[in-house]
């Protein structure tokens, strides 16, 4: 704990909390998601095993979990590798990549990307949802998950050295299972020991966000150094928003760049438009939460990337931003998203 106290780990080791940078706090730069492959119709079934060509990239990113190629994203190391040069040179400093077990975890690569690009990048430790759940996983107390979340951060993931410096994302389900509820208890026991933050990926039910707080209290995490993820996707009433809001964490709008007609995995859903989400992140500073508030993409499938004529890791900079700035967000409250905010998540207890 001496070691890491007051400072951000980072796959390259651990550095002063002045040297991070503009943060995107959820990223993926090489996972895979076949585990959430969504068959299209009957009717576009020739669609799903096809390669990825320009006449059908409006069908790709309206249908991103049809196409199983998409799933892929570890595929794409050169791409990533240079998407995150030209993020350097928009202004951006460290990148957090929330991929974790059950997902393809490559500690080794983050760790060249992250020579390679001449930026930050911090790695995520833990478990995804239930469905990425080894047996070995699910059979585990909460005790032994707590000694391999710790093992990640302070020893190493993956049987390298190199180092997660977030618990997160940890994947929870609508409704929670029991192995998730293991996991979360883990966590918050994990972060007890560690002093570190936490990312959670929130099921898909506006009540969910709630229910994971609750649990993580009881077992006495520390909601202030945790990130709740997509509330984008989660909860559109603003009273509720407000609501979750009051309870202390990180609210982390971090779907930028996607916007769909239909969501695939929850059709109740209306996916917002970026316009959207800088709406509700405006309404939640004119109501106090300027230095709760964290954004990103979630880049997680092959057609975000600018080479299938995607948005990239460079969007929230180049375009959402200015945008920001056009509808009235301060410079100075950018600064707290962008900067401020992440860091203050980020360094250790």
């Amino acid at each position: 704990m001496s070691s890491l106290s007051g400072r951000i780990q980072t796959v390259l080791g651990s550095i002063p909390t002045d040297q991070l940078g503009k943060t995107l706090t959820h990223e993926h730069l090489t996972m895979t998601f076949e585990c959430c492959y969504y068959p299209p119709p009957a009717f576009q079934a020739n669609l799903a095993d096809g390669p990825i060509v320009m006449k059908n990239l409006f069908w790709l990113k309206q249908n991103p979990y049809s196409h199983r190629e998409n799933l892929l994203l570890n595929q794409e190391v050169d791409a990533v590798k240079e998407e995150l040069i030209a993020f350097k040179a928009a202004g951006g400093g460290c990148i957090v990549e929330n991929t974790t077990t059950g997902i393809s975890r490559d500690v080794k690569m983050l760790k060249w990307l992250s020579q390679e690009a001449g930026i930050h990048i911090i790695s995520g430790a833990g478990f995804y949802v239930d469905a990425t759940h080894s047996p070995e996983t699910q059979a585990m107390s909460v005790e032994q998950l707590t000694e391999v979340l710790v093992d990640e951060v302070l020893r190493g993931a993956d049987g390298t050295d190199i180092k997660c410096g977030i618990i997160g994302e940890i994947g929870c389900s609508w409704p929670l299972t029991d192995s998730e509820k293991k996991i979360l208890r883990a966590t918050a026991e994990a972060q007890t020991q560690l002093g570190c933050p936490v990312n959670i990926h929130p099921g898909r039910n506006s009540e969910a966000p709630f229910q994971i707080v609750r649990i993580l209290q009881e077992a006495g995490a520390d909601v202030s150094k945790t990130v709740m993820s997509h509330l984008d996707r989660t909860i559109f009433d603003e009273n509720i928003l407000l609501e979750f809001a009051a309870l202390g964490s990180y609210l982390e709008y971090d779907l930028f760049g996607t916007e769909m007609l239909n969501y695939q995995f929850n059709t109740a859903v209306d996916m917002p438009s970026d316009n959207d989400r800088i709406r509700a992140i405006r309404s939640l500073i004119n109501e106090g939460y300027d230095e709760h508030i964290v954004i990103s993409h979630d880049i997680h499938t092959k057609n975000r990337l600018v080479k299938y004529g995607g948005h990239g890791y460079s969007h929230i900079f180049n375009n959402i931003v200015p945008k920001m700035l056009l509808r009235g967000i301060s410079q100075q409250n950018i600064d707290k998203i962008l900067l401020e905010n992440p860091r203050r998540w980020l360094t250790f207890k």
